[in-house]
């Protein structure tokens, strides 16, 4: 029996390869103009973690921001969404161990002064620096590792791979290791010849992920010229097929943030929406994008599997992502794929029960590639075989609703005994 092809979820056409970009090296300074670093300022206890980030642009360009939904919205994104918005910045300093959330007027002076402190080392307004933080909620941000950790980190700023690792390190909380992209790839410089530009960026986020956006801090960087409008697209358009499709715990952080910076060092005429350059450009940041995303599920807390879930035929975008959802985020889903239990019965039961109408004697589901039910009845499966399967590190799920044209796909990983120790030490 065959298999259901995902066709209507974006593959390889939307994919940076099917525009002549490659991955490399670099991580966000991979982009020509940028320099990162990465110091341990003493937010966290233990004086051997680095955990301040310092990303800079060599001179203020063009940025583009998405942040969280959460009405419990941490100081760091309430100044950052304001300042983005401008279009432009120079830097930003991002911090792990404490998330400056539910902290009010002072950890919104807190943010303005940590800005503050940057400015002053790099010569620069304070409106131009972001800022960005990550950790435990409700407790007050100290101001006195900026203080030190900002000279020392601008010291070390520097342009190099190793230096953009230190910065993506710099960002963990319970993620159990850096997650960076880089690629490069030609695209036309509008006055008839061809440019090389560079995306790439890191991101953290290991739990308390649902978006919109997931538990993360996301920094990217590209030496394309993009307009802030081309910029914002860009970037927008890529969150909504990436880190909007993440979900390990289905809960929503109070601090999402991701940025795009856009040096232009790489010359040639701006970039704008409608620009022949734009479609590869936006392939390149919506494939850094889908990576990091793809790293954030495949490393969900206590996580041992990827877990891929396409929903197919559905009659609108909207049920499509609900029944994806209902399915990413279900335990008994997420606990069978953690015990091996080809149990796609759990499948069915997720989808039926999240309130989108669809006929059960038109859906079809097949589980790591291998079809389970055809029509709302089982197909006999070879058990070993399954469990053989299960060996891979990523779990595939596929439904068709058979319902109408929407479709979409979303990350997630098992659940484990793990994600219950790491959430109930997170303070301890």
């Amino acid at each position: 029996m065959d298999t259901i092809e995902p066709l209507c979820v974006p593959t390889t056409a939307d994919a940076p390869a099917a525009f002549g970009f490659e991955p490399c090296d670099g991580g966000v300074c991979a982009a020509d103009g940028m320099r990162a670093a990465g110091v341990s300022a003493g937010f966290r206890k233990n004086p051997n973690r680095l955990d301040l980030a310092l990303v800079v642009a060599d001179e203020s360009c063009v940025v583009a921001g998405t942040f969280t939904t959460n009405r419990f919205c941490a100081a760091p994104v309430t100044l950052s969404r304001e300042r983005a918005a401008r279009g432009r910045a120079r830097a930003v300093v991002l911090n792990s161990g404490n998330a400056n959330a539910a902290t009010g007027e002072p950890g919104l002076e807190v943010a303005r002064r940590s800005a503050e402190i940057v400015a002053a080392e790099l010569g620069c307004a304070p409106e131009d620096v972001l800022v960005a933080s990550t950790g435990v909620i409700g407790a007050q941000l100290p101001i006195a590792p900026f203080e030190t950790g900002v000279p020392a980190a601008a010291r070390a700023l520097a342009p190099t791979a190793a230096a953009a690792h230190d910065a993506a390190c710099a960002v963990m909380t319970t993620d159990t290791h850096p997650k960076e992209v880089a690629f490069c790839g030609a695209v036309p410089d509008g006055r008839g010849g061809e440019v090389t530009v560079h995306v790439g960026g890191f991101v953290k986020g290991s739990g308390m992920i649902q978006p919109n956006m997931a538990t993360m801090l996301a920094v990217l960087s590209t030496d394309a010229p993009l307009t802030a409008e081309a910029a914002h697209q860009a970037l927008l358009d890529a969150v909504r097929v990436s880190f909007n499709k993440v979900t390990v715990d289905s809960d929503t952080s109070t601090n999402d943030t991701a940025l795009l910076f856009a040096t232009g060092a790489a010359g040639g005429e701006k970039i704008g929406p409608d620009s022949p350059a734009y479609p590869a450009v936006a392939a390149a940041v919506r494939g850094a994008c889908t990576e990091l995303a793809r790293q954030i599920a495949a490393d969900g807390e206590g996580a041992t599997k990827l877990v891929t879930v396409n929903v197919l035929g559905a009659a609108s975008d909207a049920d499509a992502d609900t029944v994806a959802r209902a399915i990413a985020n279900s335990p008994l889903v997420k606990t069978a794929i953690f015990g091996h239990d080809a149990n796609w019965g759990r499948v069915a039961a997720a989808a039926g029960k999240c309130g989108v109408p669809f006929d059960q004697r038109l859906v079809d589901i097949d589980l790591l590639g291998v079809p389970v039910c055809r029509a709302g009845l089982t197909v006999p499966m070879d058990e070993d075989d399954m469990l053989r399967r299960f060996d891979a590190p990523e779990v595939e799920i596929t439904v068709s609703l058979n319902a109408g044209t929407s479709c979409t796909r979303i990350w997630t990983c098992d659940l484990t005994h793990d994600y219950v120790t790491i959430n109930g030490d997170y303070r301890t």
